[in-house]
């Protein structure tokens, strides 16, 4: 058996990774699945979180946010809608929505969307978490 697989992840506008991968940890919506070359096939919505994945003897990280992702035995797609590299977050702009969701969550105005607020508190941690990386 090949000790690595084929790793695509794909955004609406970019492929953003075409690369034999050895090992990959994605953000599955019922929590993280480690992934290796003969995996099971299966097919799953993923959430919000940070993608790592070896190649070539280094580790890579990616930012995500929703989609889906399909698994094969020799083969992984990823179809996000939004996915960035650590070099690509603009961390200001990641801080000021932490600060912008961190204030909608903490106000007693029933016109905010709690959820919507939540969302995007957790999407902003992840970028400023990924960006530490660069």
């Amino acid at each position: 058996m090949d000790n690595t697989f084929q790793l695509e992840i794909v955004t609406p506008s970019r492929l953003l990774v075409k690369a034999a991968a050895e090992e990959a940890q994605i953000p599955g919506l019922n929590g993280y699945l480690g992934i290796l070359p003969g995996h099971a096939p299966l097919i799953t919505e993923l959430a919000v979180g940070v993608i790592t994945y070896k190649a070539n003897d280094a580790t890579h990280t990616l930012a995500v946010a929703w989609g889906f992702m399909e698994v094969l035995p020799d083969k992984v797609t990823i179809l996000a809608e939004a996915a960035e590299r650590p070099q690509e977050i603009d961390v200001e702009r990641a801080q000021k929505a932490k600060d912008r969701a961190e204030q909608r969550l903490k106000s007693n105005d029933p016109q905010v969307d709690y959820r919507r607020a939540e969302d995007a508190l957790q999407r902003a941690e992840t970028r400023l978490n990924v960006a530490k990386d660069k």
